[in-house]
């Protein structure tokens, strides 16, 4: 509403004095709202972040670059169409493996420069928000060499506008102006961030991590300045930063480092090796890394604070291995059938715990068995071994459920994520006849093994899964989509087919 303060003498209506007296409430009425919304401070980021269960997915050799950043399981050449597959199917991996729901992505200026490959990247950003999964898009100096400084601010913040205008209205996209600014002092950095938000006002401070002094490392500078009261703040540590340590002497000094904004904090890089067979569930190791992660995570869950494990895939190479030893997953599949593999499930169980799962040191007393009917999503009928066969090499089809021993199933650790799926009538597992990796290769039971077409992976699709054998990537499928009874079960590449959609139910 608009407000004239121009006299019109004496017209007629109200009074000039009346006009007047109405006038100089509403000025009364504005100043004092304005004076008490002077003295509301800023809405604070949200206290405790353990909704972050993240993990890293970055570039094999490390996202210190002078060129794109094309992050393991992606190339260049790749469609946004094709990014977004790859991407979902590695989400569908982390997200049933281990209840991920946060990835953290890298770029550079290079990469959003480059138009093409930025409109195809964001096929991995835009997969992950529309399943609901939090996005942190952090900022890798172009080069190693650059010693922890933005090398062109003016390209910097060009590329920060092009990507906080595309994605400040989306609520699950986070922003982190710097990784590990350590090329900077802590007054430098905080003016550097300082005057991001200032620039960069699409993104919304609550959903902006600004991270620690040095390495990202210390966090008190950050956390005493009130600039950045209602962002969040990035927190990294790894065991090699510093000498060896107990595990109390960790937990103290984490917890130091995060000053008094614990609650603000998530940790977007730690990690410790992988493929070298540590056991992260004793509590009464020796090893340094095993006392680092077990105090990471402890500190994690004492603070209810979120984090990205440094990485799901990608990082430095190791040695001769062929990839980054702290990498938690082992990359297999091809094209846009991408699969995970938990390569150190003691550590995986560790972050889950930092995340604030229940998960026990030791093995847990024998529980009950649980047996399950196992029921086709689009048909609703049964999984079931034909003719209530006990013999090797029985086939597996779908049936109308009646309660039968042979239409119910246990689920046995195989390990790495993977179950055996056993009969209960026969006490023989699951499997694809002859270890085919060819599509119709059909659904059999045959005597339990340690064979990994005996081994599946339940890939969470809403309430419903997906059984993806292990040796050949490919999903158990009701051919043709068939809703008649005894229709024999067979392996087919992955798709969103309800026929390859299963739930279960407790018997």
């Amino acid at each position: 509403m608009a407000l004239s303060m121009a006299s019109d003498g004496y017209s007629s209506g109200p009074s000039r004095s009346i006009r007047s007296l109405r006038q100089l409430l509403i000025v009364f009425v504005l100043t004092a709202l304005t004076a008490v919304a002077a003295l509301v401070p800023a809405p604070s980021a949200n206290a405790a972040t353990s909704q972050f269960r993240g993990m890293n997915w970055a570039v094999l050799g490390d996202n210190f670059s002078t060129g794109t950043l094309v992050v393991q399981g992606l190339s260049q050449s790749d469609s946004y169409a094709t990014v977004r597959a790859k991407a979902n199917a590695l989400y569908d991996y982390m997200e049933y493996t281990m209840g991920v729901n946060t990835v953290r992505l890298p770029i550079n200026t290079h990469t959003v420069a480059n138009t093409s490959w930025w409109n195809s990247y964001r096929g991995a950003i835009d997969a992950a928000t529309d399943r609901g999964f939090k996005v942190i898009l952090a900022y890798w100096e172009d080069g190693a060499a650059s010693g922890g400084r933005i090398t062109n601010l003016a390209a910097w913040n060009s590329m920060w506008s092009t990507v906080t205008n595309t994605y400040g209205s989306n609520s699950n996209v986070y922003f982190e102006p710097m990784n590990e600014p350590h090329g900077y002092s802590s007054a430098e950095w905080r003016n550097v961030a300082a005057n991001w938000l200032s620039t960069h006002t699409s993104a919304v401070p609550g959903r902006v991590l600004i991270g620690g002094t040095g390495f990202s490392q210390d966090l008190r500078d950050i956390c005493n300045d009130s600039r950045f009261n209602s962002t969040l703040l990035s927190f990294h540590y790894y065991a090699f930063f510093y000498s060896a340590m107990t595990y109390d002497a960790f937990r103290s000094h984490i917890q130091t480092l995060l000053g008094n904004c614990a609650s603000r904090a998530i940790a977007t890089e730690f990690g410790a090796p992988m493929s070298t067979g540590l056991n992260y569930a004793d509590a009464n190791s020796t090893d340094n890394f095993v006392r680092y992660l077990r105090a990471m995570a402890q500190v994690m869950r004492d603070n209810q604070m979120g984090g990205t494990y440094w990485p799901a895939l990608g990082g430095k190479p190791t040695g001769s291995l062929g990839y980054d030893h702290y990498s938690m997953y082992a990359l297999g599949g091809s094209g846009t059938n991408l699969t995970l593999t938990i390569r150190n499930q003691s550590g995986a169980d560790r972050i889950r715990y930092g995340w604030g799962d229940i998960v026990r040191d030791s093995t847990p007393s024998p529980q009950p068995e649980t047996f399950y009917r196992i029921d086709a999503r689009h048909s609703g009928k049964a999984m079931d071994v034909q003719q209530a066969n006990t013999n090797n090499g029985a086939r597996v089809d779908q049936y109308t459920y009646g309660g039968n021993p042979w239409q119910q199933w246990q689920f046995q650790d195989a390990g790495s994520g993977y179950w055996r799926i056993v009969s209960r009538h026969s006490g023989k597992c699951l499997d694809v006849v002859g270890a085919s990796t060819a599509d119709g290769a059909e659904l059999i039971q045959y005597t339990c093994g340690t064979g990994t077409n005996q081994q599946f992976q339940m890939v969470a699709n809403g309430s419903y899964f997906q059984l993806r054998a292990r040796h050949s990537g490919k999903c158990v499928d009701v051919p043709s989509a068939s809703t008649a009874d005894g229709v024999i079960l067979k392996q087919y590449p992955c798709n969103t087919g309800a026929n390859q959609q299963w739930s279960r139910t407790a018997v």
